[in-house]
């Protein structure tokens, strides 16, 4: 008969799509002997396996796991070693408590020296650096904005993991799970707990400041929490998808302390940081990828460099489920699907719009008759997307573009991709532009 653990999988395979079971789910092992009945401990191949069965599933396992045994386990994702008897301690642990702390645990992967850096992150990255050194004495608070996926709470959480390995109280939770665990201890008259917990600690980090907005009471608590923290001279890290001075519905008083360190903003990394942010992932998931599958990757990835864990986990689990060789075709063939969709509604005029936008040049300009180097650049990368991105035929392009006939639409394609096939920085330029046209949004 099989063992618990194989029957909550089995269980959960009903509940799930097939891919989502085959990719992720059917590689995990159960570990009966070191799980106990209020632990339940599983094993995955990688870390980018055991990540994805972390986020997606773990607490529908737990469910499960109570439906079956009345008792509401604590989910374990181990990473596979080479000896299965090892003890937990001895692996790469991913623990998930289904009973959720208000304040959530730092990932110990977010540490300096998994930060890929660049351009696009330097000064983040060195003003996080030198509180981690100095904390409560230089720049703070420190606060951090920028987009979705560049890399700001993996900064604050590697300040936190630094003082963390020196025995320092860190605190590190999202806005949302701060106004939870206030309601929570107001409600149950414990304030003082909730007082000593954020104002006792030596570094309080706070993800998606943002969400204060219009919430005047929890503002309230935080401004004193603030300044109860910043007179003793503890170090604030604060994240936001914008500057202080931008977020709407926030208390003067709360936008003048935010502004009051040092403000630094992450930008969209650059193709180079992108490639760099892939080797990195590859070389701490395990995943093997030769130049030419990562330069791909890179050029199909959005700004949110989160999606590099989607892609890397997709083509790892196609590539073990199949027993094949992770290469450019079957990269291009794995992903063609997610591809095809972002691609789905493109217009030429979608595309002259991002070229115009990425190459600083009006889109009356592209479709002028100007012989200037720069246009005329512009104006064959927009010909070749509009070729290969749309339906529309080399006539229609002609016409578009004001061009004589087909046959001028033709040695452009061709120009193109002789350049693409000498030229592999020419071809990644190209491949980068098709992908920022396939998630552009038409104004």
């Amino acid at each position: 008969m099989n063992s618990i653990g194989i029957q909550v999988l089995n269980a959960l395979k009903g509940e799930i799509n097939e891919i989502d079971y085959l990719r992720y789910i059917k590689q995990l092992t159960y570990d009966e002997t070191e799980s106990k009945s209020n632990l339940a401990i599983y094993r995955a191949p990688n870390a980018l396996i055991a990540n994805w069965v972390r986020t997606k599933f773990s607490d529908k396992i737990a469910h499960l796991f109570e439906i079956k045994t009345n008792i509401k386990p604590t989910v374990s994702i181990l990473i596979q070693s080479a000896s299965t008897s090892a003890a937990p301690a001895q692996n790469q642990a991913v623990v998930v408590n289904t009973e959720r702390p208000s304040g959530s645990l730092l990932n110990p992967s977010y540490t300096f020296q998994n930060f890929v850096v660049g351009d696009s992150n330097n000064f983040a990255f060195i003003a996080a650096k030198n509180v981690s050194e100095k904390p409560g004495v230089v720049y703070n608070p420190l606060f951090i904005y920028g987009g979705v996926g560049l890399g700001k709470t993996h900064l604050m959480q590697s300040v936190g993991n630094v003082m963390l390995a020196q025995g320092k109280t860190v605190i590190y939770t999202s806005v949302e799970q701060f106004l939870n665990d206030f309601s929570r201890h107001l409600n149950n008259r414990t304030m003082d707990r909730f007082k000593d917990k954020y104002r006792k600690c030596d570094l309080l980090l706070i993800d998606d400041i943002q969400f204060l907005s219009n919430k005047n009471q929890i503002q309230e608590e935080f401004f004193h929490t603030f300044d109860a923290l910043r007179n003793e001279n503890k170090q604030i890290i604060i994240t936001s998808d914008k500057p202080p001075k931008k977020i709407g519905g926030l208390e003067e008083r709360l936008k003048s302390r935010f502004e009051s360190g040092l403000v630094a903003d992450i930008q969209p990394p650059e193709l180079e940081t992108k490639i760099e942010i892939i080797k990195k992932k590859c070389e701490i998931n395990r995943v093997k990828l030769d130049r030419e599958v990562i330069n791909y990757v890179a050029t199909i990835i959005e700004n949110n460099t989160r999606e590099i864990e989607g892609i890397l986990s997709k083509l790892n689990a196609y590539s073990q489920l199949m027993g094949v060789d992770i290469t450019i075709e079957f990269a291009r063939n794995v992903l063609k699907e997610q591809m095809a969709e972002k691609r789905s509604n493109i217009t030429t005029d979608l595309i002259m719009d991002t070229i115009a936008k990425e190459l600083n040049i009006k889109p009356s300009e592209i479709r002028s008759k100007s012989r200037n180097s720069n246009i005329v650049y512009a104006r064959r990368i927009a010909i070749y997307l509009a070729r290969s991105l749309t339906p529309n035929s080399m006539p229609q392009l002609a016409q578009y573009f004001g061009m004589k006939d087909h046959t001028a639409v033709s040695h452009t394609m061709k120009k193109i991709q002789e350049l693409m096939k000498n030229d592999e920085d020419f071809r990644m330029k190209i491949e980068e532009l098709s992908n920022k046209v396939s998630i552009a949004t038409p104004e």
